[in-house]
């Protein structure tokens, strides 16, 4: 590819047994896959075989086409549209072109919607076109001189649109420009279509004409633009003094203030890159980013307007979240919607959505949106949409149906949907398992761990089952309270916030009292005692941000305990005593933070014998226990499992499952705090 893109992926290879649909299924990939030429699943791609078009299905993301992801369509059907009269009335009009369009499916039993640009795709005269929302393209389809600098540009190899309702309009105006270029070409076939405000349209008869003039066309767009026409096109940047403390409120405050429902806080995820700050840090950026969308994806994923907001120095967060709340009542009352997009001065962009692949995909629009911004200023100024036009994008149903199903299979389902976790010890053992149950249950969930490789690694394997940003892994050292700040800022700063932290990270060493050096006793205590107690107080403050944002809402502390929080465990003393202790902390936390909406509980579940704990054959505790003589008569690891599991009235060891239903009914239960539920097969029963 060229210079001008970022795609990481190779140019595919086309075989001479490939068909039109292997074709147009290699280059969807390809450019879809290019975050600089297509976003948030956007853009179309077709071929046409014979009297079928094959067009991309409405919702549909380029980067993953397959041959069934195309909708086939009549071309003869096509012939007699575009030489319709439709309606005078946009409604009118707009409901006879959906009408028709889906009456020229040849499957509908298939139950796929065409891309509303299926008409367009029709009347360009090749078998293979790609409709982009190029970033470069758009710096000088938005431009307030566009047209007039694409000639500048190119010549007359392009074909230039002016922005037009979307739809059975646009195919009349391409129809009309392509019969024009025609006329005056003599038999010259045009590059690329540029389209004012929309994108970039390239077509040809093989992969290699559809290459060699997207290539063209975004290289002489950016030799135009210059170097660093992303960041500093806007003036000089200013950036707060301490930017991560006014994270840690706005982005659980916004969580909670534009919250539909209190039991489900919004994902806010911030960007503080060079491109967002060289608007959100200069003088002139709230002008630029307040006059007005300027394409239909903007409008669409971020709403036409952000909200603008300003911190003051030495505010109290009881005042930010009150002006804050304000600032979102009057955003909401002149727009007609919440903000999607909050731009907090010298700070960053905070992006909201109702999950973490909604918020992100807003983030990486708008961040597409400065760009845009940013090259038509160097470019010599920016076109926004009329009023009206906008006005027909935040009205028009089928980009509301693009949408929607683009975002259906954003979120999970399930009793924690819409709840973001942290865990800790979340690497292996119950804590991958609670992890894992939590996130298939519906939750985003940090897994954070000391060993920061593991906890990653299954964090991606989480997220490539159940979407993007479902889960992610981080490094934390419960006994260091920078080390879970920093965890907690990175939490922060993906989804704003979150509403279960599971203090799970625990330690065991056993051995006699008259043998346990200080070490070992300092070591459990430091991770199962003194590391609840560090882990509760760098959380505390963003569940009771949240809180004072929406009044209603109620988060969660858990902490997993164990039967040996219940009762004393014979040369076990260092671990009991910390879990005893865990217990004092969870009464006591419980009574203090009620007032911040925070439900503090301890679970005290039974052995996990065959997690590593127990079962590890060189560290676990079968072989602690079987080398420090606890079990009299006990010769082999199988001998001390088989005791143990005798002293269980349910004859078997603690399950990952077990533990995972008493979390999930502490959640649900909003009056319940304080408690230390036994999960221990009846081993351990409530006195």
């Amino acid at each position: 590819m060229t210079t001008a893109t970022t795609t990481t992926i190779d140019w595919p290879a086309f075989a001479s047994t490939d068909d039109e649909l292997d074709v147009i299924c290699k280059l969807s990939r390809f450019y879809g896959s290019d975050p600089s030429i297509v976003l948030a699943g956007g853009g179309n791609t077709s071929c046409k075989i014979g009297n079928r078009l094959y067009v991309k299905a409405s919702g549909t993301s380029l980067a993953i086409m397959e041959r069934d992801s195309f909708v086939k369509m009549d071309r003869d059907k096509f012939n007699a549209l575009a030489n319709a009269t439709l309606d005078e009335d946009s409604g009118t009009r707009e409901a006879q072109y959906k009408a028709a369009i889906n009456d020229a499916r040849c499957e509908p039993q298939r139950g796929q919607r065409p891309s509303v640009e299926v008409l367009l795709h029709h009347l360009v005269p090749s078998t293979y076109v790609i409709h982009s929302h190029a970033t470069i393209v758009n710096t000088l389809a938005c431009h307030e001189n566009g047209k007039q600098l694409a000639q500048e540009i190119f010549g007359d190899d392009i074909v230039w649109l002016p922005y037009v309702d979307p739809g059975f309009i646009l195919a009349q105006t391409l129809k009309e420009a392509l019969e024009e270029y025609a006329a005056r070409a003599g038999g010259r076939t045009a590059k690329a279509i540029l389209m004012a405000n929309h994108g970039l349209i390239v077509f040809g008869d093989d992969p290699d004409t559809i290459r060699a003039n997207t290539g063209e066309v975004l290289e002489k767009i950016a030799a135009r633009l210059g170097d660093n026409w992303q960041t500093s096109s806007f003036g000089g940047v200013k950036c707060v003094d301490d930017a991560a403390a006014v994270v840690r409120v706005i982005g659980p405050a916004l969580r909670g203030l534009l919250a539909e429902d209190p039991d489900r806080l919004k994902f806010v995820t911030i960007d503080d890159s060079d491109i967002a700050l060289g608007m959100v840090g200069t003088e002139s950026g709230k002008a630029i980013a307040c006059a007005g969308p300027m394409t239909p994806d903007q409008i669409v994923y971020c709403n036409s307007y952000p909200l603008w907001f300003q911190t003051r120095v030495d505010e109290s967060e009881d005042d930010l979240i009150t002006r804050l709340r304000k600032a979102i009542d009057q955003h909401t009352k002149e727009t007609r919607y919440p903000p999607k997009v909050v731009l907090v001065t010298s700070v960053g962009l905070f992006a909201v959505g109702d999950d973490f692949k909604s918020a992100d995909t807003t983030r990486e629009v708008y961040l597409d949106a400065i760009k845009i911004m940013a090259g038509a200023t160097r470019l010599g100024g920016i076109n926004y949409l009329s009023d009206r036009n906008r006005l027909f994008i935040e009205n028009w149903e089928v980009e509301a149906y693009r949408k929607k199903v683009a975002a259906a299979s954003g979120s999970g389902s399930g009793r924690a949907k819409g709840k973001v976790a942290i865990v800790t010890g979340a690497a292996q053992g119950f804590g991958l398992e609670i992890s894992q149950g939590l996130a298939r249950a519906g939750a985003h969930v940090a897994l954070t761990d000391l060993n920061e490789q593991a906890a990653v690694s299954e964090g991606d394997q989480l997220s490539a089952e159940l979407g993007k940003g479902r889960a992610v892994g981080m490094s934390i050292d419960v006994t260091d309270s920078e080390s879970i700040g920093n965890c907690i800022d990175q939490v922060v700063r993906k989804y704003g916030g979150f509403d279960l932290l599971v203090s799970n990270a625990g330690v065991l060493k056993a051995e006699s009292v008259k043998t346990q050096s200080e070490h070992d006793f300092d070591f459990v205590t430091d991770v199962n005692y003194k590391g609840y107690f560090l882990c509760v107080q760098r959380a505390a403050p963003i569940l009771a941000t949240q809180h004072k944002a929406n009044p209603a809402y109620m988060s969660d502390i858990i902490q997993i305990n164990s039967k040996s929080g219940l009762v004393g465990s014979n040369r076990n003393f260092a671990y009991a005593g910390s879990k005893f202790g865990g217990i004092g902390l969870t009464q006591s936390f419980a009574m203090e933070l009620i007032k911040d909406g925070v439900k503090v509980n301890s679970i005290c579940p039974g052995n996990f014998f065959d997690g590593p704990l127990w079962s590890d054959p060189e560290t676990g505790l079968f072989v602690q226990y079987l080398n420090a003589g606890k079990v009299p008569g006990a010769k082999t690891v199988d001998d001390l499992k088989r005791f143990y599991e005798s002293k269980v009235p349910m004859r078997r060891g603690c399950k990952p499952a077990d533990v995972m239903k008493a979390i999930l009914y502490l959640i649900d239960q909003q009056y319940e705090t304080g408690q230390a539920v036994p999960v221990t097969g009846g081993q351990e029963m409530l006195r």
